[in-house]
């Protein structure tokens, strides 16, 4: 109940059966349980997602990948844009409902995300997004789209943090041993399903700027940038392909 109720109805007390609820939810809290998880629910780009174990729970760093893909894309554009590794679901919905004219595809190697990724399309009623289960690139190799953003695995298989995030599915967290291997396949793969000059928005940790730049430049990427989080930390890095001038060189 919100807070309010409980101004509202100082009289009322917990039944046995709201007890046993509360002493079950705390355990689950303090044995390290996302408090996303326990409700079923995560509030991103301002709308309420629903979320569950099979999906990481949605970061406000993640808000930042959003917001640099909706200033890219015009208002009014019918672009196809192409979220990799959706989870629950949140970068393609948070997309599709500030730009409906684009058509949003959502691909997951989990059919356990998925269907919280198509839940949540349902609950927003969003016509535009389409979700495909499939490892990365590989459900959408014969399509070309003008912007792909991810949110991928990008912590190493060894670090320490991952112990404080047991609960969350690690696929959705650790990429080998240096936390890359996610972005090495998916800066390979994304080149030939961009149109040329389409932009490559990618989330990575706040070490690895000099890394993703490398690997993006090695790879034939130019106009690569990064970009800082809400805490001044690099975050974000966008990149282009510009594959008549690459096969020009």
């Amino acid at each position: 109940m919100p807070r309010s109720y409980l101004f509202a109805h100082p009289e009322d007390t917990l039944d046995e059966l709201a007890v046993a609820r509360l002493d079950e939810t705390l355990a689950r809290r303090t044995s390290g349980v996302p408090m996303a998880y326990i409700t079923g629910t995560r509030e991103f780009w301002s709308l309420e997602l629903l979320v569950s174990p099979a999906t990481l729970v949605p970061r406000p760093e993640t808000e930042l990948l959003v917001d640099h893909a909706l200033r890219e894309i015009p208002r009014d554009a019918n672009w196809d844009v192409l979220d990799l590794g959706t989870g629950s679901g949140a970068i393609a919905i948070a997309i599709a409902s500030e730009r409906p004219a684009c058509h949003v595809v959502a691909t997951d190697a989990s059919s356990d995300a998925l269907a919280v990724a198509r839940g949540n399309v349902r609950l927003f009623d969003l016509a535009n997004v389409t979700c495909l289960e499939g490892d990365w690139t590989e459900p959408v190799r014969d399509r070309q789209f003008h912007l792909i953003p991810s949110n991928p695995p990008y912590v190493a298989e060894d670090d320490d943090v991952l112990e404080s995030l047991a609960a969350e599915p690690s696929l959705a967290l650790a990429a080998g041993s240096d936390g890359l291997d996610a972005i090495r396949h998916l800066s390979r793969d994304c080149r030939d399903i961009l149109v040329d000059n389409g932009l490559f928005l990618l989330e990575h940790g706040n070490t690895q700027q000099a890394a993703v730049a490398s690997i993006l430049s090695a790879d034939g990427w130019g106009d690569i940038h990064c970009f800082d989080d809400y805490a001044g930390h690099p975050r974000i890095t966008t990149a282009r392909y510009k594959a008549r001038q690459n096969d020009h060189d």
